[in-house]
């Protein structure tokens, strides 16, 4: 069955990253949507030469009427205005019904679906450091600000510029056909109102490019406070939030006062101009009756036509104006969003199953700092197929940075990452990662239920494997008892934004669940038990020594009980390997480790104070 909203397929896949270019961009953005989008300025443009039709049917139902004077004329004429009612009471609507279907039904809910998937797509395909320079708000009132504006200008131009030209168009035509008088007054009154279009637009799109970017921050801003809300509170810095909340908003009003004014210069100035116009044509018109040379239907034509275009230019100038400050605002989201990211497959090929040996082999990588200031510094090191083995040192020593790079999060600056001999760099990103489980400190929550956030791990698990992973991780009995604000209750409840509903430990025991489930055969663990305490981390230590059994692990950790259970430690310094060995091998060495060792405290290794 035929429907208007379907006319559209608002989930294609556009091809390539969006450009960087306004029009290639747009393109890119509608790609797919172009026939309805041709159909529906068609449509507007049949819609403009029927309001034309429209007021030369009044005129000449005046003229008839005047000629054949007050006797008869129905009775003579009976044919020709049945054929008049049938156009205003059928025709008219019908087309500018198909015309409203086709814009409030076919392009505006699918296009802006459209160009909101294709940017979402893209950003998710972003590398990590993109989302590490912006605030996640920012980025999301983007994504809607220009799916939102590239929409709003496909229904304007399909809608009102086609329906706007062919009028006026059609206007010109049929005041050539009244008086060439007529027909000059009003070309060079479309002179006068197309050079105020040409000198206010532009800089209307300027002023609105600014106001966007300026909203755009105040959202950042905002949520950026209300995510870390409970350190606000804790800190008791609500009133320094309002501070840099009001600059940020302060910023944007100064941005929506300068747009506001050059708008209202622009609809005086417009309206002026407007409200000249019935003027001169009717008076025109006025003076050629005097004189003989029009008639009083085409008094009345002229009249309609030069109202209805004044009344049609505003429209259209404020839809102008709508539609260059939408530009302003893709524009504006264009800079942001449109950005190749910096971390790319290579080619097509995916990772095959794997084994678990791992190779760094001279790897450099300096987070854009000097070569040798950070980062990691000719780091070589291998890890055999089900080998366990703990990264140690002191913070900025770049142990996660190791793992960030295996995960290829980050390209490297030099050398080589293999797993099983394939580089890291030419396999796809997804298939890598998904023979890596990876447990890291900062546990990431969804507000989602919790069963969900543990099927993050594998979508299509059992509900008994599901809970079987909780059980191995000592996370079901908490789930449980867990109850939402909308009383949704155990694994169905959800756990608010990052998590915060739940405690450290019970964060890092769902993620556990989550790589538990996922069972790949490389597991990354990054200070996955800090925040557990002893008693609940001695409940999951045989879990976890399951868990490992038969994986390629790699293990950051502070904790004695983490590091005793790997097959060997590898001690970093300033990006590089400096020491290797067994826990005792390298007690017996003396060295860097057997400082870290000397310095415990409380079971952990006291990195921070050795030197």
């Amino acid at each position: 069955m035929f429907t208007f909203s379907r006319m559209i397929d608002a989930y294609a896949s556009a091809d390539g990253p969006p450009p960087g270019r306004l029009g290639a961009f747009v393109n890119w953005a509608v790609s797919g949507a172009w026939p309805v989008l041709i159909l529906a300025a068609v449509v507007g443009v049949f819609v403009g030469m029927l309001e034309i039709g429209s007021a030369l049917l009044i005129g000449w139902v005046i003229d008839d009427a005047l000629a054949y004077g007050t006797e008869g004329y129905i009775a003579a004429n009976w044919l020709f205005l049945l054929g008049a009612a049938a156009f205003y009471v059928l025709l008219r609507p019908l087309v500018m019904g198909l015309g409203a279907a086709l814009n409030s039904l076919a392009v505006a809910p699918n296009v802006s679906a459209l160009v909101l998937g294709r940017l979402h797509t893209h950003v998710l395909g972003q590398h990590i450091q993109f989302f590490d320079d912006d605030f996640a708000g920012r980025l999301a009132q983007k994504e809607m600000q220009t799916s939102r504006a590239v929409t709003d200008v496909a229904v304007d131009v399909t809608m009102t510029i086609f329906f706007a030209f062919s009028t006026l168009i059609g206007a010109a035509g049929l005041m050539a056909t009244v008086d060439s008088w007529l027909a000059l007054a009003l070309a060079l009154w479309l002179m006068a109102y197309g050079l105020l279009i040409r000198w206010f637009l532009p800089r209307i799109r300027k002023r609105a490019k600014a106001r966007a970017g300026a909203r755009a921050a105040v959202t950042g801003q905002l949520v950026d406070t209300l995510t870390n809300m409970k350190t606000v509170k804790l800190f008791a810095h609500a009133d320094r939030e309002r501070d840099t909340a009001t600059k940020a908003i302060e910023s944007y009003r100064s941005a929506a006062v300068n747009f506001g004014r050059l708008s209202t210069a622009f609809r005086i100035s417009l309206n002026c101009l407007a409200g000249a116009l019935p003027v001169i044509m009717i008076g025109g018109a006025l003076l050629l009756w005097q004189v003989g040379l029009a008639t009083a239907g085409e008094i009345a034509t002229a009249g309609i036509i030069s109202s209805r275009i004044g009344q049609m230019t505003g429209w259209v100038s404020f839809t102008a104006l709508g539609i260059f400050a939408h530009i302003g605002e893709i524009e504006d989201g264009m800079r942001t969003l449109s950005p190749a990211p910096k971390v790319t497959d290579a080619n097509g090929d995916s990772l095959p199953p794997v084994k678990g040996e791992i190779r760094f082999e001279d790897v450099r990588f300096s987070y854009g700092r000097p070569e040798g200031t950070g980062g990691l510094n000719g780091l070589d090191f291998t890890v055999k197929p089900g080998e366990k083995v703990a990264l140690v040192g002191a913070s900025g020593a770049g142990k996660s940075t190791a793992l960030a790079l295996l995960l290829r999060l980050y390209d490297r600056a030099g050398g080589r990452i293999t797993i099983d001999g394939h580089d890291v760099a030419e396999v796809t990103q997804d298939s890598l990662r998904g023979q890596i489980a990876t447990v890291t400190q900062e546990t990431a929550m969804f507000n989602r239920s919790a069963r969900e956030n543990i099927l993050y791990g594998r979508p299509d698990a059992s509900e008994e494997e599901l809970i079987a992973a909780a059980r191995r991780a000592e996370a079901h009995e908490f789930i449980k008892d867990l109850r939402d604000v909308h009383q949704r209750e155990g694994y169905d409840a959800h756990l608010g934004e990052r998590g915060v509903k739940l405690s450290g430990g019970q964060r890092q025991r769902i993620a556990l669940a989550r790589a538990i489930l996922k069972d790949a055969p490389v597991l990354l663990l990054d200070e996955a038990t800090s925040a557990l305490d002893s008693e609940v981390e001695a409940e999951i230590q045989a879990a976890l020594n399951e868990v490992m059994e038969g994986k390629t692990v790699i293990a950051i950790a502070h904790r004695l009980s983490t590091i005793a259970r790997m097959d060997r430690i590898l001690v970093m310094d300033d990006g590089r390997i400096v020491e290797e060995g067994t826990h005792d091998s390298l007690l017996k060495r003396n060295g860097l480790y057997a400082r870290f060792w000397n310095r415990q405290s409380g079971g952990f290794l006291n990195l921070e104070a050795a030197e």
